[in-house]
């Protein structure tokens, strides 16, 4: 089905906050034109009503299909394993509930080595052992620890430590994702680019 930019932003789920079916409204609408007018666009300002996050859309028309949104929602690629796929799919679509997020996020970190034979130790010990053979840069281990991967996935994580904010959640799903683009989705593109 596709979505028509109307008073209500018909989305599966909510770019910001990925909650499911969310409310989505109108804030506002306005047109733009290019230089010589021959190209005229309608767009409308929306806000979720879960999260206060805004989301831009524009048609031909108002009550016509979309032909642009901003943000939009981050997909997992389909060169990414499987298993790993469906954690961090979950995990994008699970960000209104932060703690089980990231904990989805460290099981798709978790295949992903895994899917590269990385298998010996905890995820910092494969990770390191990844840079250690040039499989990724020693920057994305860095970034690894900077997000605390395996203190936010682990349940026997310190009692006095804060639940994972939805800013914890957002950066350890760049993260993952970061990582997705460079063990999967860029080899693929290159071998793609190479068969071509």
């Amino acid at each position: 089905m596709q979505i028509k930019l109307m008073e209500q932003l018909d989305l599966d789920r909510c770019p910001h906050c990925g909650v499911d079916r969310p409310t989505i409204s109108i804030l506002g609408n306005y047109q733009t034109q290019n230089f010589d007018k021959s190209v005229i666009r309608h767009w409308a300002t929306y806000t979720c009503k879960r999260c206060g996050g805004a989301i831009v859309a524009s048609a031909k028309q108002m009550n016509y299909d979309v032909t642009d949104i901003f943000p939009k929602s981050p997909e997992v690629d389909p060169s990414v394993p499987p298993k790993a796929q469906s954690y961090l799919t979950q995990a994008i679509n699970s960000k209104s509930a932060p703690a089980g997020a990231v904990m989805l996020t460290a099981s798709a970190v978790d295949a992903m080595l895994k899917a590269k034979n990385y298998t010996e130790g905890g995820v910092y010990q494969r990770i390191e052992a990844a840079v250690n053979d040039h499989l990724i840069t020693p920057e994305m281990a860095q970034w690894a620890h900077e997000v605390r991967l395996e203190d936010n996935g682990r349940e026997d994580a310190d009692e006095a430590a804060a639940l994972p904010s939805a800013e914890d959640a957002e950066k350890v799903i760049d993260f993952a994702l970061a990582l997705a683009d460079f063990l999967f989705v860029l080899p693929a593109k290159i071998q793609r680019g190479i068969g071509n």
